[in-house]
């Protein structure tokens, strides 16, 4: 199999098959990602699901989708980009109908499970493909070609999902991804052409391994913490079940820092990257930021319904101006940082999405869209507008081009995992257990009590920026947001896993 694939040029037709497959494929997982959420309080009462239930819901998605998506496109470097691609599209199928026709919550959580493990594969070839397949004059047009139809996605995905889930069921946000999946499948064997990295695929003595070890002990990790914050409200921080979950968290990862300082720059996540301080200091910020928007989203979607009495198509437009926002923000944002250095807008940017979260603390049942929800959504968008792209853009030029994909997948699973443990830790936090979200009353306090601890993450983050981040010492390449962002609108159109 040849090092390149065929240079694709835009203008013919398996150019434009090609584009069409990752918009297609991305929006599967635009959809799927983002509508979970405003589906929880319909699913929550179908399954007699728990707020742990609904916890795991959006967690078990997150955890294996942030442990193995750097696993998955070193796969597709080496056995084959649009073959890795293929199996994580039908991986990712089979999951959502798996989804749809759970009859239990755990039933669902275990779906959800494989659904990210899909997604781990589908992900990073999204844009790999479009990178290995077109011709180098063609690939700047594609990519923002890309950009701004995944955009149409970004648009119609609140209409969609809410519209499926008030006129038909839940249940239609996961089958709905089998007949877009019939159309890629069939439009990548038509057009896609192969391609891999010759170096990745070499011999076994000579090519790189891959670093299962490490993904699986990040897998551990993740999952232990998470068990024990979901699971402490309904068993008791003593409990022995806690107790293992928190020890298998330590020493699983304490094993994965091992594992990784053994194998060195062929490790998934190198250590080396982690002596550059601003690589560190990054993705502290990272998790910080994202932590406060996954349990910003998970609360106010359910929320909105359950104590406004909204319906999901309402929810579901309630956060458009956010996406508005980034769409035509972000590249705004990514020139000035590159022009006066990042610290400003990482700095501005969560202060400015904390008040937003403070204005929305103060929604009540009945509530006005245009006066009590609106002036905060578009804080909170212009906000995270000024950090998504400068961020990026940082966070690359911290470390050596050779380290540029796994640093922003790393980055990608950083944002992952901050939404994962906010979502997991919350609920906790104030109070929400069993099916507390249901209680008007309950629910009111809890959500009041979430969003002042994630506006408390921002201004966090907002502080790190202050002191610690310097502009790099490289230039900062152009920038497209690397990040998914978990919120009742689809995910930001530039999101990406390099």
């Amino acid at each position: 199999m040849p090092d390149t694939a065929p240079a694709l040029r835009l203008r013919s037709h398996a150019g434009r098959g090609t584009l069409a497959v990752a918009v297609l494929a991305s929006g599967m997982v635009f959809l799927d990602t983002t509508v979970v959420n405003v589906a929880l309080p319909r699913l929550g009462a179908d399954l007699g699901a728990s707020v742990a239930g609904l916890q795991w819901t959006v967690n078990g998605y997150l955890l294996t989708l942030a442990a193995f998506v750097l696993l998955g496109g070193a796969l597709g470097d080496r056995f084959g980009r649009r073959r890795i691609f293929l199996l994580g599209v039908v991986w990712f199928t089979a999951a959502s109908v798996l989804c749809g026709l759970a009859l239990r919550t755990d039933w669902l959580v275990a779906a959800r499970f494989l659904q990210g493990a899909g997604g781990a594969l589908l992900t990073p070839g999204s844009l790999s493909l479009l990178q290995a397949s077109f011709h180098p004059d063609d690939r700047g047009k594609v990519i923002g070609a890309w950009s701004g139809l995944s955009g149409v996605s970004t648009a119609l995905g609140p209409f969609i999902g809410g519209w499926l889930i008030d006129a038909l069921s839940w249940r239609w946000i996961f089958f709905l991804n089998l007949p877009l999946a019939v159309l890629v499948v069939l439009a990548t064997l038509r057009w896609v052409p192969e391609s891999r990295d010759e170096s990745a695929s070499r011999s076994r003595g000579g090519g790189r391994r891959f670093d299962v070890a490490g993904a699986l002990l990040g897998v551990l990790a993740l999952a232990g913490v998470t068990y024990a914050l979901v699971d402490a409200p309904g068993r008791g921080i003593s409990s022995p079940a806690v107790l293992v979950a928190v020890l298998v968290a330590v020493l699983a990862a304490l094993a994965f820092v091992f594992v990784e300082r053994r194998r060195g720059e062929t490790a998934m996540l190198p250590t080396g990257l982690f002596g550059s301080q601003l690589f560190s200091v990054l993705n502290v910020f990272t998790v910080l930021v994202y932590a406060a928007l996954g349990g910003f989203t998970f609360f106010f979607a359910v929320y909105l319904q359950n104590v406004v009495g909204w319906s999901a198509l309402l929810t579901g437009l309630a956060l458009l101006p956010m996406t508005v926002l980034l769409l035509i923000g972000s590249p705004k944002a990514g020139a000035l940082s590159a022009k006066i250095g990042p610290r400003l807008p990482l700095t501005v940017g969560p202060v400015l999405a904390a008040v937003g979260l403070l204005v929305l603390r103060e929604v009540d049942a009945g509530a006005s869209y245009w006066r009590q929800v609106l002036p905060g959504v578009v804080l909170f968008g212009a906000g995270l507008t000024l950090v998504v792209a400068p961020l990026t853009a940082s966070v690359l030029a911290a470390v050596a081009d050779r380290f540029a994909g796994v640093a922003s997948g790393f980055n990608n699973a950083a944002s992952r995992v901050g939404g994962l443990l906010a979502v997991a830790a919350l609920p906790l936090l104030v109070g929400l257990t069993g099916t507390g979200y249901e209680q008007p009353a309950e629910l009111t306090a809890a959500y009041r009590g979430a969003l002042l601890w994630c506006a408390a993450l921002l201004v966090a983050g907002a502080v790190i920026a202050a002191l610690l981040v310097r502009r790099p010492t490289r230039r900062p390449p152009p920038a497209q947001p690397c990040h998914s962002m978990p919120v009742s609108t689809p995910d930001h159109p530039a999101a990406r896993d390099r």
